[in-house]
């Protein structure tokens, strides 16, 4: 979410609408990619026989995390990212400025 944020500011995007459009944008592969994973998993929970309490364990570890991560992914991640990236430049922007300041210097005769 944030690099294509990032791209979006780069071509001009306000923050927010850039990282709105950015969430929008990624929201189903990184559904698609955690739902497949914990589908995955799915078999290590319905474990049965020799072994089974640890792949039990091991299985919920997984479906758990990948919840929470999915949660803070397309909740946090944005919300942090309109609070941070309203105090810093694009880089577009800032590649202006050297281009400018580089334009504006006296050229140096060795």
């Amino acid at each position: 979410i944030v690099e294509f944020a990032n791209q979006l500011r780069d071509e001009g995007k306000a923050v927010r609408d850039a990282v709105i459009e950015a969430s929008i944008l990624r929201l189903r592969p990184i559904v698609m990619t955690v739902i497949s994973t914990i589908l995955g998993a799915v078999p290590l929970v319905i474990a049965s026989g020799a072994g089974a309490e640890s792949r039990i364990a091991i299985g919920a570890v997984i479906i758990g995390g990948l919840g929470l991560a999915l949660v803070l992914t397309l909740f946090l991640t944005p919300v942090l990212y309109d609070l941070l990236a309203g105090l810093s430049r694009p880089r577009s922007a800032v590649e202006r400025a050297l281009e400018a300041e580089l334009a504006a210097a006296p050229e140096i005769e060795h």
